[in-house]
């Protein structure tokens, strides 16, 4: 598997964010789905990166600097073919290393709270991410769950 910045101008790149933001659509109320456009995904204070076997997209994943010392995982998701195989655990391993070469404190993150989002709350818990309140400008949401792990 390959990691590399993306620019996120590629077609796969972008229906891969368009099924994303399908699917957080079609499990969160409008008002509780924070997931971010591709237009959004290019300010700079966002690093993108995807995943690929070869020349197939596996996956994508961001961190989004709040400040100099935290950060906040977005846009984690797996294409559909290739779930399960470790896609999403070695994207985040990836954004976590990035995190401390930038000397992050903390990262955290926002995911939904029904059981569509159950394999990422495993997922974050199972890298020692803990459940935490909302952060930056996130407010108290019974569709949310906030994580954070600290470095």
């Amino acid at each position: 598997m390959q990691i590399k910045v993306d620019d996120l101008t590629g077609p796969q790149i972008a229906e891969l964010l368009r099924e994303h933001l399908r699917n957080m659509a079609e499990n969160s109320p409008p008002e509780s789905m924070h997931a971010l456009s591709l237009d959004e995904l290019r300010k700079p204070d966002i690093t993108f990166w995807s995943a690929w076997g070869g020349t197939e997209l596996l996956g994508c994943g961001a961190l989004k600097e709040l400040d100099s010392q935290h950060g906040e995982i977005k846009s984690m998701r797996t294409a559909s073919a290739h779930r399960r195989k470790g896609v999403a655990a070695r994207l985040l391993e990836h954004i976590l290393e990035e995190a401390k070469r930038r000397n992050y404190k903390r990262v955290s993150l926002e995911t939904g709270s029904m059981d569509a989002f159950k394999a990422a709350q495993n997922l974050y818990a199972k890298f020692g991410f803990k459940p935490c309140g909302p952060f930056a400008d996130y407010v108290e949401d019974p569709n949310s769950v906030f994580m954070t792990k600290e470095l």
